[in-house]
């Protein structure tokens, strides 16, 4: 149905002839590198440029959750991820405990998935992998696609006009300097972003929360301590050695994140690896223990979010855009799944199937997501009582996780029929396929191959519509014609081009009759439903399109 996914992709979005690059990419980490890889899937050649000589080496940022982990399987990264993460695939819950040889011991949940409930909503699962070991992952496959990835190489300044950016940018072992011109620039600098403070851009939020210090170590009579607790964290709250202990190989490599008061005047040169080490023991209950420092980092926890998520044709991502608490891993998490709501908008406008405008939506939607979700963080620090973390909790403890990780929602911005006055994080999960929304998973037959639903959407729109709305079909490929989008069509039933698995009902999951349709965009959100037929099905597809797309 309509045209192939890259054709106009291709023809409009090399360099132009005045060597614009269609996006700069500043910053290597995370979000970084998910924004090249999920640009580079898209066919939309970008230069990543990261001041630092290499990937992150500290065993931080471990927490992929499920939305993240579907997001890198259709990139088609998620068995290698699973493969960098295999020596923790045991490991699960949080634990707390006085000490890890005491006798006050309390599991504050001990499964991620208890009963294997996730099943009904995703085809992945939750994914423990450090961020040394998914950059890595990360960084091999983006290189492999349309992006020039360039460590060591730091962003100098920039300057922008309505039709582009122009960018100073410098190697930081020759001193080498080189101006580039692109059309978007994406800032994906971390919490103290350069470009946001260059911009102009506040921050709203409580601000600083606490302050930890990671300490990597080695210990091999540690594992005989922990035992066979395969905990993914384990906060210890003995005086003498508060701090939660997380486990990088089970074996004896560990990293210990001590609390920290610098707003009580306390250096982190007082984190001498004499300290370091008596709090490990004294976390361990094991005052003999072996304890071998290797390194040690600083860490905030804050609530921040940027007042906006852009300026003209520079965007915030990850980072740059908000800061969270560790707790949950929510704020990597938000963070790719920016980059993920961004790429594909890029890649449309770059394109030319879609209108300027689109990347506006790319804020209104994402900032409301970034601040509930920023709030639901600090709340889960103070319910776990986090080490340097000397609040109190609020009342219960939080149910409904899968609300924030797999229901946030887009009100506002490239749908069509959404509930504006909803919220972006609804308490509890509602997979119903209703604009706005994430797309349900549904397993199904795709020329006798199992695919989940979510399998379907990354490069172009995709009209989804049973066997007896064949007038959708036809007005699909009618308005994607029209309107030049590279629009993709599958009839869903018995028989069909999509094939639900026996029992399970593809229709009454995204809301539908028969004759409905559901519009999906690129990025597996619902952006238009009708639930029955229609009058005038091409007129209405078409308006549709246009509202979401910003076409004319």
């Amino acid at each position: 149905m309509g045209v192939g996914p890259f054709e106009r992709l291709e023809s409009q979005m090399n360099p132009t002839a005045d060597g614009r690059l269609p996006v700069l990419i500043v910053g290597g980490s995370l979000v970084g590198l998910s924004t090249s890889l999920f640009l580079g899937r898209l066919g939309v050649p970008h230069l990543l440029v990261e001041k630092h000589a290499a990937t992150s080496h500290h065993p931080r940022g471990r927490g992929n959750n499920v939305r993240t982990m579907e997001l890198f399987r259709v990139a088609g990264v998620e068995s290698a991820v699973k493969e960098a993460a295999s020596v923790l695939a045991e490991n699960h819950g949080i634990l707390q405990a006085d000490t890890l040889s005491g006798d006050d011991q309390e599991w504050l949940f001990k499964e991620i998935d208890p009963g294997g409930a996730l099943k009904r909503f995703s085809p992945t699962g939750w994914c423990l992998c450090s961020q040394n070991d998914l950059e890595p992952v990360l960084l091999e496959y983006a290189r492999r696609l349309t992006g020039d990835i360039r460590f060591g190489t730091q962003l100098v300044s920039f300057e922008q006009d309505a039709d582009g950016v122009t960018a100073l940018i410098r190697n930081r072992e020759t001193g080498e300097e080189e101006t580039v011109r692109a059309q978007y620039l994406v800032a994906a600098d971390g919490p103290r972003s350069p470009i946001r403070e260059a911009l102009g851009i506040g921050q709203t939020g409580p601000g600083d929360l606490f302050h930890n210090v990671s300490i990597t170590f080695r210990s091999k009579g540690l594992a005989d301590v922990v035992g066979e607790r395969r905990f993914i964290a384990c906060y210890l709250t003995d005086p003498r050695g508060a701090g939660a202990l997380l486990p990088v190989d089970n074996r004896e490599h560990w990293v210990f994140h001590a609390p920290w008061h610098p707003e009580n005047g306390e250096a982190l040169e007082e984190f001498t690896d004499a300290r370091c080490a008596a709090a490990i023991r004294a976390a361990a209950g094991v005052p003999d223990l072996d304890v071998e420092v290797t390194g040690r980092a600083p860490w905030h926890a804050a609530q921040r979010v940027a007042e906006r998520y852009s300026v003209g044709r520079v965007f915030l991502a990850g980072d740059s855009a908000h800061e969270m608490s560790p707790t949950g891993a929510f704020g990597s998490n938000t963070g790719i799944q920016d980059a993920h709501n961004l790429a594909w908008k890029l890649a449309a406008v770059l394109g030319g199937w879609a209108g300027p405008r689109l990347l506006q939506s790319y804020g209104r939607e994402r900032r409301p997501v970034a601040e509930a979700t920023a709030a639901r963080a600090t709340a889960r620090s103070a319910e776990h009582k986090h080490p340097g973390y000397d609040v109190s909790p609020g009342t219960g403890r939080q149910n409904n996780v899968l609300s924030v990780v797999l229901g946030y929602r887009y009100p506002l911005g490239a749908v069509v029929g959404a509930d504006a006055d909803g919220p972006a994080v609804p308490e509890k999960l509602a997979a119903d396929g209703s604009p706005g929304g994430r797309a349900p998973h549904v397993w199904v037959r795709r020329a006798g191959v199992r695919v989940s639903t979510l399998d379907l959407f990354e490069t172009v729109p995709v009209l989804l519509a049973g066997p007896a709305a064949d007038a959708w079909h036809e007005a699909g490929e009618l308005a994607a014609k029209r309107l030049g989008v590279p629009l993709t069509g599958y009839r869903v039933g018995t028989e069909m081009e999509l094939e639900p698995e026996e029992g399970t009902d593809w229709a009454g999951t995204y809301g539908v009759g028969a004759d409905g349709a559901v519009l999906v965009r690129p990025d597996g959100f619902v952006a238009w439903r009708s639930t029955g037929p229609v009058g005038d099905p091409e007129a209405v597809l078409t308006a549709a399109l246009r509202e979401v797309l910003d076409l004319d």
